[in-house]
């Protein structure tokens, strides 16, 4: 699902043999292994997370790989890193899950070398991301609007302007912010289901529904996605603010 963003991300970042990158918020490595291929051999990269089991895959796939990335666990509003380490900081889909994403941009601010550059990916609001207002909808009607509102939480309510402004905030300048759509394909609505079940909080609470409001819940999703069914499957827009700026 992340792949095609993390390209971007990288192919916006103005990224080079050699530069000392930072991926806060790491997860299980996309974009961190996306940079190594690119500032390899001469550069170096970081990865920075605070959950050790998607270190524990990011490792493991990097290795795979062949990559070499300096893994690390900590925290987004205090980085473990000195000031100026940095020529480059990715952040991607992590800034509207943090407590507090004014001191995240200050520190990535902090870490970076005069001039170096910060790219940031977020969901735009929910509502640019038809697909999962019907799941949110739909899980509001069967499992209950804590499950909604959980399904809703990754989609920040920030418009550009805002997200503008807690960048420059924050310390930077130059900041750009600019519109990404791409599409995601799955085999049916009840694959989409599944993989939303088994990649994110929803694991438990989905898990626990009886078989017959399961089902009842993919055919929901399956009529209120026939718009954007075809013969391969469900595919539909997915739309992402992508922020570029200079400290």
């Amino acid at each position: 699902m992340f792949a095609p963003w993390a390209d971007e991300l990288v192919e916006r970042s103005g990224l080079g043999s050699g530069d000392r990158a930072l991926d806060v918020g790491c997860g299980t490595s996309i974009v961190a292994r996306y940079v190594a291929q690119t500032v390899e051999p001469d550069g170096s990269v970081a990865g920075l997370d605070l959950n050790e089991g998607m270190l524990e895959v990011a490792k493991a796939t990097s290795s795979d790989e062949g990559s070499v990335i300096e893994w690390q666990e900590g925290d987004a509003t205090d980085l473990p890193f000195s000031d100026g380490t940095f020529d480059v900081v990715f952040c991607q889909q992590v800034l509207q899950f943090v407590p507090n994403p004014s001191t995240t941009l200050q520190e990535m601010c902090r870490v970076l070398v005069p001039e170096g550059r910060l790219v940031v990916s977020v969901w735009r609001p929910i509502e640019f991301n038809p697909s999962y207002v019907t799941m949110a909808d739909t899980l509001e009607r069967h499992v209950g609007d804590e499950t909604a509102a959980m399904m809703r939480s990754p989609f920040p309510s920030w418009g550009m302007d805002e997200l503008r402004d807690l960048v420059k905030e924050a310390g930077f300048h130059d900041v750009s912010v600019t519109i990404g759509i791409e599409s995601m394909r799955y085999p049916s609505p009840e694959e989409f289901v599944r993989r939303e079940a088994a990649s994110s909080p929803l694991a438990e609470p989905l898990g626990a529904l009886k078989r017959v409001v399961r089902e009842a819940l993919v055919r929901d999703v399956e009529e209120s996605l026939r718009k954007y069914t075809d013969d391969d499957g469900v595919v539909f827009p997915m739309e992402a603010h992508v922020v570029v700026a200079r400290r």
